[in-house]
């Protein structure tokens, strides 16, 4: 066995061979140093061999086998291998994405000295610990999960506060008492750090390896082989957590499942819930997805066949916990109708009054909105000159603080300019409002209250972020205003009031899965009050009171939401009743985009057995950073029809002549429209 394969970081679906005269089975997982063109290249030893389809005349030899690290395991190729075929991505592109990219590299980090891990024949982790009284549907959810054997997917639907975190530690002691390790998946890195204290606080002897893409290279990799060694009992990470290798694997837990931040958006287009359960069927270990307002993929899967709304498929198993474990009752909703009152900016008198009621109490209370910035544009009334972005189809969010128009999707920015670019006129407007333009209100309404205002603007650092959370716990604020990066994971006992202002858009947007978004949101953010001995309100500011949407949020019915979402998309064929893969394009030219979607789309028609396809058409944000973009839609009744249709359609797309400065991708499972 002289050849080996090598999956390179290319966008070219296949492996690469080269001689290497000492090799042998026992190096794949192996990472290689080869060379490539007129340089080197490091990357993966899949598979080794006694030929190659290439004339051995033809083969360069290998550079250097790095023995310093074990062998990725088969199952972590397996997982890569997986992802490679489903997403349709080249598997060198999808091991490179996996790795630490100091590994990636072919460097190692520096590994600290630390004694062999002892594993424990005792009941708990947690000696010492108190733990917390369970309630019934709590205590009736851990036994469930820790009766499981093998795979199952689980999903842990609870109401906003109702101590989902606490089965989720119920169910990893169990895991950790066997010697097993656990895995636990959140959306946002800003969770990581508050969920690693409580963790650390639960299990004080266990070795707990944290995963996200803001850690450095080195920490990245000393915990990606701390994962691999067996020597790391706990992983916490967001969705690139999902590929730390890990023997004994034995629980999965995936908090916030619904959650958008699941899905890479780039690269490697993936779901890492997705991707989870797979692995979970894969090791046959179970797998738990917690939510208070699950997908309505996984809510259909979690149903009876003999359900309303034409029955669920019964894939997964459905634990409730239908009350809250840190407060009495649920926040009581307001709907506050504002067509009929006139607002101060923005804000209605009930609103106004729930907040000065808040503050003679001492307590906190959050006003939502999630839109950052000052205003979401910068207008020259007389002439009609908008702040529009030069790169994008967007406008340019005016930010008052530091005197900037910035673009929230490409980064362009630049000053506020002294009169208009058009006219000369010096009296620019903002229009709308954001939440800097909102703290600036609130600050002048009540001028005895301390306001913080909280978003990426605000919190762009890790270090930034936890000062605001430590200054809200501490009770050094009244006012928060806040985007979604307070609507979930977060316990204030002193929130007793969440006012949602401007939220009325996301009923009529294009994007289907909007109104699941908005529920959502609301309902976790409505969620932060009232979670410890004082009563809750949240006020819902709408020109649409009668909207079913928050006729459901009054009663805290996700079920009643989902399943009339779900009758929607039933009647229109949307996801999960159908199976989606979107193919985009992007060019200096929009008909140089089409154009090629539609040579896609003409390849793809003698292929297309069960599969419809869709015409080309301009995305919603169709120019993004001087690139015109364009999106073919391809749908299907089977998923397996789908998978079948999509490697032959990629191989064609392959074939095809590129003109150049044209880039296209494949997003299969799209979230964005």
């Amino acid at each position: 066995m002289n050849i080996i394969h090598v999956a390179l970081d290319l966008p070219l679906p296949r492996l690469f061979d080269y001689l290497a005269p000492d090799s042998n089975l026992s190096d794949i997982g192996l990472r290689a140093t080869v060379p490539f063109g007129t340089g080197s290249r490091t990357g993966v030893i899949v598979g080794v061999a006694d030929v190659s389809e290439q004339p051995i005349a033809k083969l360069k030899t290998v550079s250097a086998i790095l023995r310093d690290m074990p062998a990725l395991p088969a199952e972590w190729l397996a997982l890569c291998e997986f992802c490679a075929r489903y997403y349709q991505t080249p598997l060198g592109e999808v091991t490179s994405f996996a790795l630490p990219p100091m590994l990636r590299r072919g460097k190692l980090p520096r590994i600290k000295k630390t004694k062999p891990v002892a594993v424990s024949p005792s009941p708990s982790f947690a000696a010492g610990v108190e733990l917390p009284r369970l309630l019934d549907a709590q205590q009736a959810a851990v036994e469930a999960i820790t009766a499981t054997n093998g795979f199952d997917t689980l999903l842990l639907h609870g109401v906003t506060g109702s101590g989902k975190t606490e089965v989720y530690l119920r169910a990893i002691t169990a895991v950790l008492a066997r010697g097993g390790q656990a895995l636990m998946l959140v959306p946002e890195i800003a969770l990581t750090p508050q969920l690693e204290g409580r963790v650390a606080a639960r299990f004080p002897g266990a070795h707990i390896v944290c995963a996200n893409s803001s850690m450095g290279d080195a920490a990245r990799a000393r915990g990606f082989l701390e994962a691999q060694s067996g020597q790391a009992e706990i992983v916490l990470g967001t969705r690139l957590a999902v590929f730390m290798p890990m023997p004994r694997l034995q629980l999965i837990v995936v908090d916030e499942e619904h959650d958008a931040s699941f899905k890479q958006q780039e690269g490697l287009r993936y779901s890492a819930r997705d991707v989870a359960i797979w692995r979970a069927h894969q090791l046959n270990i179970p797998i738990v997805l917690g939510s208070a307002t699950p997908s309505l993929e996984t809510f259909h899967h979690a149903q009876p066949r003999s359900a309303p709304t034409g029955g669920g498929t019964s894939r997964y198993r459905l634990l409730e916990l239908p009350e809250r474990a840190v407060a009495d009752a649920m926040p009581t909703v307001r709907i506050i109708d504002t067509r009929r009152e006139k607002l101060q900016e923005g804000l209605s008198a009930a609103l106004l009054d729930g907040l000065q009621q808040r503050l003679d109490r001492g307590e906190q209370s959050l006003v939502f909105l999630n839109r950052r910035g000052y205003a979401p544009v910068l207008a020259c009334p007389p002439c009609g000159w908008i702040s529009r972005c030069t790169r994008c189809a967007a406008n340019l969010v005016l930010h008052l603080a530091d005197k900037r128009l910035r673009c929230h999707h490409c980064g362009f920015e630049t000053g506020v300019p002294r009169s208009c670019p058009d006219c000369g006129n010096v009296d620019l407007l903002p229009f709308g409002r954001g939440t800097q333009r909102l703290e600036t209100m609130l600050v002048e309404r009540f001028p005895e209250a301390r306001v913080l205002r909280i978003d990426r603007d605000s919190a762009s650092t890790p270090k930034k972020w936890q000062a605001l959370l430590a200054t809200i716990h501490a009770g050094e604020a009244d006012i928060l205003v806040g985007t979604q990066m307070l609507a979930k994971g977060h316990d204030f006992p002193l929130l007793t009031l969440v006012g949602a202002v401007s939220a009325d858009a996301a009923l009529f947007a294009a994007d289907f899965r909007a109104p699941e978004r908005l529920f959502a949101q609301l309902m976790q953010v409505g969620g932060r009050s009232g979670r410890a001995d004082l009563p809750g309100e949240v006020l819902i500011q709408t020109e649409y009171p009668e909207h079913p949407l928050y006729q459901a949020l009054i009663e805290h019915d996700y079920q009643r939401f989902a399943r009339s979402q779900l009758d929607e998309r039933r009647i229109a064929g949307f996801p999960p009743f159908s199976f989606q893969a979107m193919l985009r394009a992007e060019a200096r030219d929009m008909n140089q985009s089409l154009a090629f979607l539609t040579t896609a789309r003409c390849a793809a028609e003698s292929l297309a057995d069960g599969v419809a396809l869709y015409d080309p058409v301009p995305m919603r944000l169709q120019r993004l950073m001087k690139l015109e973009r364009g999106q073919l839609l391809v749908e299907s009744q089977s998923r397996p029809a789908l998978q079948a249709f999509l490697p032959k359609w990629m191989e064609a797309l392959h074939a095809l002549k590129m003109p150049g400065g044209l880039r296209w991708h494949l997003d299969v499972d799209p979230l964005e429209f």
